[in-house]
């Protein structure tokens, strides 16, 4: 066999319920590595993107599938409705795929795969979830909400397989998640930069509103850093920073060039400098990675600007700017936007639509500004698609193993979204392998070599 070649078998459109409503997207294709062997690991990837539907597809060399089947993994690829997916009846178009229909297809796959365990290769009690964005959300969802009984009579009505439906890990890429809350996290990270004062009256009053709502939120949820200190509205601008600066020390040591132009303080130099042939070293020809050459002064008053190995603070204002600036910020607000200040619907606004493919307001905020209130079905179902509100609720098997990634100059949420759930889950007693993953934009899939270093050590 060809070097990086994987030979495997493909079980495909494995309809994963009985009462299938959408034959394009409710199946799953399951692939087995030559070699394989029962208790390998399965790798159950979704492709969700944006809450639209995801077919179920093939595995590809290009992202995790195909490393997870280099690895004598399993790998499932799981189709799911989404908020664009409809089936029609008589000449009416009935939109089946709103939430929370792709949590429900991929629990139902789950149940699938446990139920026929000993009929397979591939370790149920061994499956990790993987997604991005919007998929991001979905394998947190189904790390965070094992065998909720929430979900059970939308399991029942699909005839799913009575089996539990808990995982062992789950790999979550910029999770668009806490969608009740993500607008005023967002405004409050981003409401100071310079993108947000250029708005007019009305999103600028949006800005200031919702971000007063955020302290009150982050108090409420009693989460604790690694020494135990309390975190709330007032510190937790520093609990970013130091995720930030951990991420760019993390890259500086792997060689990365971090700009002082962007906020970052660094020491003045190396701590000791040795005699070289008995002599000092010439302190204006420093390796590249110590010196950046500047036009004139710098600290030893020569030709260079040296930078030291540590980086000791963060300008929040000027990272914030840096963060706006390499990509647009969306409006205000950035999630629930229907209607307010002559906002259109998101896509999250259509994630809540109904059978009818009427968008709808999800958060009390912006209902309020409607003049309308959520109906409890909304309210029903952003709980469905929120795994911070079902940790540690009882009768809920949360995974005991997360790896969290949410890019450092991803502004497609707020930071606290995936820190918040990071630190929950710690607090939780769970193993979290999180980073906010240096000058990453929006995406997912990467650093695959240290993923399935992760994974090889987790299910050793």
């Amino acid at each position: 066999m060809p070097k990086g070649r994987v030979n495997y078998t493909a079980f495909t459109k494995l309809y994963y319920v009985t009462n299938v409503e959408d034959t394009t997207y409710q199946f799953m294709n399951v692939f087995v590595p030559e070699g394989a062997y029962l208790h390998a690991p399965i790798f159950l990837k979704t492709n969700v993107g944006g809450y639209m539907p995801s077919a179920a597809g093939n595995p590809s060399a290009g992202d995790a599938t195909g490393m997870a089947l280099q690895r004598g993994y399993v790998v499932a690829i799981v189709g799911s409705r989404g908020r664009s997916s409809y089936v029609t009846k008589g000449k009416k178009k009935i939109y089946n795929g709103k939430a929370p229909a792709a949590i429900l297809d991929l629990k139902a796959a789950i149940r699938y795969l446990r139920h026929f365990d000993e009929q397979m290769p591939g370790d149920a009690e061994k499956i990790i979830t993987d997604g991005t964005s919007a998929g991001g959300a979905m394998s947190a969802l189904m790390g965070a909400t094992g065998n909720n009984p929430a979900y059970e009579k939308y399991l029942k009505a699909m005839v799913a397989a009575d089996e539990r439906d808990d995982v062992f890990a789950s790999v979550c890429y910029c999770p668009i998640t806490d969608l009740r809350h993500a607008d005023m996290a967002y405004e409050w990270l981003y409401g100071q930069t310079d993108s947000r004062k250029a708005n007019d009256v009305a999103h600028r009053q949006v800005t200031q509103e919702l971000a007063a709502l955020f302290p009150a939120y982050v108090n409420s949820l009693g989460l604790k850093r690694k020494d135990g200190t309390l975190l709330t509205g007032d510190n937790y601008l520093s609990y970013i920073k130091e995720e930030l600066i951990r991420s760019a020390q993390i890259a500086k040591d792997a060689g990365a060039d971090i700009p002082d132009s962007i906020g970052f303080c660094f020491t003045s130099d190396a701590g000791t400098f040795a005699p070289v042939n008995g002599g000092m070293p010439d302190l204006n020809n420093l390796p590249k990675d110590m010196a950046r050459n500047t036009k004139k002064g710098g600290m030893t008053g020569g030709k260079v600007k040296r930078v030291g190995e540590y980086i000791i603070d963060l300008d929040m204002t000027k990272y914030l700017n840096y963060v706006a600036n390499k990509t647009p910020l969306k409006m205000a607000p950035a999630f629930d936007a229907l209607g307010v200040a002559g906002n259109e619907a998101s896509g999250e606004n259509d994630e809540f639509g109904d059978v009818n493919n009427i968008p709808a307001n999800f958060t009390d905020y912006s209902a309020g500004k409607n003049g309308t209130t959520v109906s409890d079905k909304i309210k029903e179902e952003e709980y469905l698609l929120n795994p911070m509100e079902q940790i540690g609720q009882e009768g809920v098997t949360v995974a005991p193993h997360w790896y969290i990634r949410h890019g450092s100059i991803d502004r497609d949420t707020a930071f606290p979204v995936a820190l918040n759930l990071a630190t929950k889950l710690e607090n939780a007693g769970k193993d979290v392998n999180f980073l906010l993953a240096w000058n990453r934009p929006h995406s997912g899939d990467y650093a695959l070599n240290e993923l399935f270093n992760w994974i090889a050590y987790i299910t050793k």
